[in-house]
């Protein structure tokens, strides 16, 4: 993985974080994923180790949860 990618569903703490981060690391750096839109990525996330969103999974694997929104369960309804 080359880009950090920035799990979110879209919420306004989410939406809030995504332009903290964009603003810390630049958008080039980043992947944007609204998981509230494209549930396709839930897995993906979960696998990734993320249990809530806002989270951002860096290049090495790591994990960040930034700021607690919603916890996957409630993400997945």
């Amino acid at each position: 993985m080359s880009k950090s990618i920035f799990y979110h569903a879209g919420c306004p703490v989410c939406i809030s974080a995504e332009h903290d981060i964009i603003n810390l690391v630049g958008e080039q750096n980043v992947e944007l994923v609204n998981i509230g839109k494209d549930r396709t990525r839930i897995t993906e996330a979960e696998n990734a180790g993320v249990m809530s969103v806002p989270a951002l999974v860096t290049p090495n694997g790591n994990t960040l949860h930034i700021n607690f929104g919603a916890s996957m369960a409630d993400v997945k309804g």
